[in-house]
């Protein structure tokens, strides 16, 4: 078995891995992080992404990016606002003028290629491609990773402190679970999901529209010039291959359809996938030398964009706190993580939770169904028709500063 010792092992090489490992190597800390999955694999999945203005000052102002290159800032698509578009008509929400904050429409994929350049760039351990992880001996000084690498090669991690940055199949967040008899897991599930395409067609609107319909939610968001993704509210169990281009565009259009002409502009649609809903959260985030991040400790329904923006914010008061804990020889350090994070955590929540229920159509007896969606469109009103209600939007969607 080869070994290596390092002072904290990141199980997860994701977004969040990889920005807590160069943020603790800028405070001088070492790190080894791991990830089953193939650089490859994770940089060929296509996944959406908006940025808060915090997570883009996070990649821009951490040393990410070279000398000379600014990445998101000019790499990503700046988003000033976003339309709510209901009643058959287009609303704009504008940010900067509001709260004077933007977003940057920047896919997670294209975070992960940043990240994993900067730690290949500034001599980080990264490790892809393995199986079979475990943790262990998280009872003493130097628990450790073990692991075998592609070619079935045993390898051995120990270290001061394990980090769970594995996602929402975290094999870490159930060590907590284990660990702490009073841990809790909050859950929800949601009656719907979101049908997603990536289509080849040009951009139907310069920012992301959010539109509610009698036939259920619809989300219009950019890629490229020439690539766009798009969303629509469906039943968990739809099957989404059994959809054809001409049904697709026929349910989008119609979820869109206004008196003021609004039509998405069409193309072959080359990426069609159904995401199911769910909001989780686990506390407490720690336990011991074992700590969870991203996903593994929480997520979000997609709605109100907060996702990989938590993932970001943990690691920022992840990094801290590691670096004090470990500069400090004192474990008990580490108990202010669970409440710092989980304090913009349950926000995000709220939030999330908020924009999703204002938005979808939910299932339910006939006979409240027009109660329900007046009440709808009589909130969407209000929110459009005060400042203040809009401000609140701005001040969620682009991100409450950190504090």
């Amino acid at each position: 078995m080869t070994s290596t010792r390092t002072q904290v092992a990141i199980v997860g090489g994701g977004p969040a891995g990889l920005m807590l490992s160069h943020l603790l190597d800028r405070a001088g800390v070492d790190s080894v992080v791991m990830d089953n999955r193939a650089v490859e694999e994770i940089r060929t999945t296509h996944r959406a992404g908006i940025l808060e203005r915090d997570s883009v000052r996070l990649l821009a102002e951490t040393g990410v990016y070279e000398a000379g290159r600014e990445g998101v800032i000019t790499d990503g698509d700046r988003h000033g606002g976003i339309y709510l578009r209901f009643g058959g008509e287009s609303h704009h929400i504008d940010f900067e003028e509001l709260v004077g904050a933007s977003v940057w429409l920047y896919p997670q994929t294209d975070v992960f290629v940043d990240l994993h350049a900067a730690r290949v760039r500034d001599g980080g351990d990264v490790r892809y491609g393995i199986s079979g992880t475990a943790v262990r001996d998280l009872g003493g000084d130097l628990p450790r990773v073990t692991y075998d690498d592609a070619e079935g090669v045993p390898h051995e991690v120990s270290a001061d402190l394990v980090v769970g940055a594995d996602g929402s199949r975290s094999i870490c967040r159930d060590l907590v679970a284990q660990r702490e008899p009073g841990h809790r897991r909050h859950f929800r599930e949601y009656p719907f999901a979101w049908f997603g395409i990536l289509c080849e067609a040009p951009r139907s609107s310069p920012e992301l529209v959010y539109a509610r319909s009698d036939r259920g939610f619809a989300l219009i968001s950019q890629r490229t010039d020439s690539v766009q993704r798009m969303y629509f509210q469906c039943d968990p169990s739809e099957d989404a291959s059994s959809w054809s281009d001409d049904r697709i565009w026929s349910e989008l259009q119609a979820r869109l359809a206004g008196s003021d002409g609004f039509q998405l502009k069409e193309g072959r649609v080359i990426e069609r996938t159904v995401l199911p809903f769910r909001s989780f959260v686990q506390t407490p985030m720690h336990s011991g030398r074992l700590l969870l991040a991203g996903d593994a400790a929480h997520t979000v329904p997609p709605t109100g964009a907060k996702g990989l923006n938590l993932a970001l914010a943990d690691t920022r008061v992840l990094a801290e706190v590691v670096e004090q804990a470990l500069r400090k020889d004192d474990l008990e350090v580490l108990a202010s993580y669970t409440q710092r994070a989980l304090a913009r955590v349950w926000k995000a929540q709220h939030f999330s939770y908020w924009m999703t229920t204002m938005l979808h159509r939910a299932p339910g007896e006939e006979a409240h169904r027009g109660f329900d969606e007046l009440r709808q469109l009589g909130e969407l009103t209000s929110l459009v028709s005060s400042e203040a209600g809009s401000t609140y939007l701005a001040e969620g969607y682009t991100g409450w500063p950190t504090a």
